[in-house]
């Protein structure tokens, strides 16, 4: 499976839910296959999608919130791992889309390819750690607590077009898409 199927599979299971995205090609994927004004998508800041995420989760308590993350990036912001655990929002789902690469920058591999993150989650406490197969994200996105998915993924990128708005008009339709 390739990142890109990967976010076309999330997407499909997503109604109204905040959805956080991170940097680079994951972002621009998710732009091509289904933009939202929900969809905050994260221009330079690799490894905060989750703080982001986690940080909306807590304020809109009356939101789901997906993340969707890459590997690189929460290898980046481990300590995020222990942060979204210890406060569990129960109305927080991250997903992290492992392909073993830093996917926007060249694909030089990362250290997912030789652990497992979703072993990492559980060892944190994260009691719904799952891997994509195992789960109906329908479900796992309306649980009572926080959960942490991993989609494992080829790696390399899609010819998915640049992102066409400015990071203020990102940010601009987001806040007004989640505060009306």
């Amino acid at each position: 499976m390739a990142r890109r199927e990967a976010i076309v599979d999330i997407m499909d299971k997503i109604d109204d839910e905040i959805v956080v995205c991170n940097i680079g090609f994951p972002s621009r994927e998710l732009y091509d296959i289904d933009d939202r004004d929900k969809n905050f998508y994260m221009i330079g800041s690799m490894g905060l999608a989750s703080s982001i995420g986690f940080g909306l989760a807590l304020a809109r308590p009356d939101n789901d919130v997906v993340v969707i993350d890459g590997d690189g990036s929460l290898l980046m912001n481990m300590g995020s791992l222990v942060t979204v655990f210890a406060n569990n929002p129960r109305n927080l789902t991250w997903i992290v889309i492992d392909n073993g690469a830093y996917g926007s920058t060249g694909n030089q591999d990362t250290y997912a390819q030789v652990i497992d993150l979703c072993e990492i989650a559980k060892s944190v406490g994260f009691k719904n750690s799952f891997k994509f197969e195992e789960i109906d994200l329908s479900e796992v996105i309306k649980s009572d607590d926080a959960s942490f998915i991993v989609y494992d993924t080829e790696p390399g990128n899609s010819k998915a077009p640049i992102i066409d708005l400015d990071p203020p008009t990102i940010k601009n339709r987001f806040m007004d898409s989640i505060n009306s």
